[in-house]
């Protein structure tokens, strides 16, 4: 009887265990599902169709590098009980604050456009014109919002952003050799200009400034304390190799067949992705498929960076920003999340020439993201109490990453330019 009772008690524990797992995670996956984004779904295709597998090493060393950098997002933001922009305000002052927000607006602005033009880039695949699918866009991310919870949110995000797992079935039935492939991680070509401004954009697209925002917002908001810092973590390192492997599906997926059959083609919108990928998978899978994971990608990352320019500049401003909160309770909250959604939509319908905003909005993220990932380094040095301040050995690996991602951001923004 004792024997009995005591595994039923450890089989309660075990489901009270899983449970609580569900319960907390989520802003880690979120972020993550984000992280893929149009921008990047199109530098993992072309890496694949320039390079073959040659940049595969590179994706899978960037893991630990974006679970670092989010990680101290998510210790600030359990330990402090307030969003980055907040922070920086209480220990910087107001001026860097302001400075560091209103960089983070145009550069959340530049890439929801990167995301809607995915959407619309989707939805010409099938004929349906830019306009209707860019305004549906809008309307439907707006109503999301407008549920007054949180965890609504970010369930709607998260299953808007399982789409792009598709990337991995894609890559599946591209059948990749595994010789080539394990090949690949071994030719490193560094000293070839073109490497290693993919290489650079590939950093680039793996870190962005607006999900620092964003995960520390967003535990702050769902109401997460110190006590759920170790599945916060662990929240943030599932999410972190699963962007990674999509990505890495991704340019796998080219590479097995455009990069075999016609290497070196050039890439840079989706229904050239999608055009080149269909001969090898069939036009009705190539196109349903890529166009899934597409939407999936811009979607979640909609979502993300309109809430991290809605949070951030809250915390700087000091209107109510929480998604617990009513429209009419946080009128400024709403009212910037739905105004950054309509003007990026609009610059899309508008035909503005996205080539040339594409280059700003690189140089507008490579001037934020060492101003950010500055401020998170001394933020992580300075406001946490001794427990869960960064110290020894592994302080100093994060503040090399740091600056390693800072100088590779300002070079692939300058690279662009010239």
């Amino acid at each position: 009887m004792h024997r009995g009772g005591a595994s039923q008690s450890e089989a309660a524990m075990k489901r009270l265990n899983i449970r609580s797992l569900f319960t907390i995670f989520g802003p880690g996956l979120v972020v993550m599902f984000a992280d893929t984004d149009a921008g990047s779904v199109i530098t993992a295709a072309q890496s694949g169709a320039v390079w073959g597998y040659r940049l595969l090493l590179l994706q899978l060393v960037l893991i630990p590098v974006v679970y670092m950098v989010q990680e101290l997002a998510v210790r600030l933001g359990l330990v402090t009980g307030k969003g980055h922009g907040e922070l920086i305000r209480e220990h910087f002052g107001k001026g860097w604050a302001w400075l560091s927000v209103s960089t983070l607006i145009v550069a959340c602005l530049g890439a929801l456009v990167t995301e809607f033009a995915g959407v619309a880039g989707a939805g010409l695949l099938f004929g349906i014109p830019t306009w209707i699918s860019v305004s549906m866009t809008v309307l439907f991310l707006s109503i999301v919002a407008w549920t007054g919870s949180y965890l609504s949110v970010e369930r709607i995000a998260i299953l808007i952003g399982s789409f792009e797992l598709v990337f991995l079935v894609v890559a599946w039935w591209a059948h990749p050799s595994p010789a080539a492939m394990l090949n690949g991680l071994t030719q490193i070509p560094w000293r070839e200009p073109g490497y290693m401004y993919l290489a650079v954009a590939n950093v680039g697209a793996v870190i962005m400034p607006w999900m620092v925002f964003y995960h520390q917002s967003a535990v702050v908001d769902r109401g997460m304390t110190t006590k759920d810092l170790r599945t916060a973590r662990q929240d943030t390192a599932i999410g972190a190799v699963i962007t990674q492997l999509i990505m890495i599906a991704i340019l796998v997926a080219v590479a097995a067949t455009i990069g075999v059959y016609h290497p070196g083609e050039s890439l840079n919108t989706v229904q050239q992705i999608a055009d080149a990928l269909t001969p090898f998978l069939g036009k009705t899978v190539g196109t349903i498929f890529f166009a899934l994971g597409m939407v999936g990608a811009s979607l979640v990352a909609a979502i993300v960076v309109s809430l991290a320019a809605a949070w951030g500049l809250g915390e700087v401003s000091g209107y109510q920003r929480s998604l617990e909160h009513q429209p009419h309770s946080a009128p400024w909250f709403y009212a910037v999340y739905i105004v950054m959604l309509v003007a990026g939509g609009a610059m899309v319908i508008s035909g503005i020439n996205l080539v040339d905003l594409s280059v700003a909005v690189q140089v507008m993220n490579a001037a934020l993201l060492p101003i950010v990932l500055g401020f998170l380094y001394l933020l992580a040095l300075k406001a946490l109490p001794e427990p869960y301040r960064l110290h020894g050995g592994y302080s100093v690996v994060v503040g090399v990453v740091v600056a390693t991602t800072s100088i590779f951001g300002i070079y692939a923004a300058i690279s662009s330019l010239f």
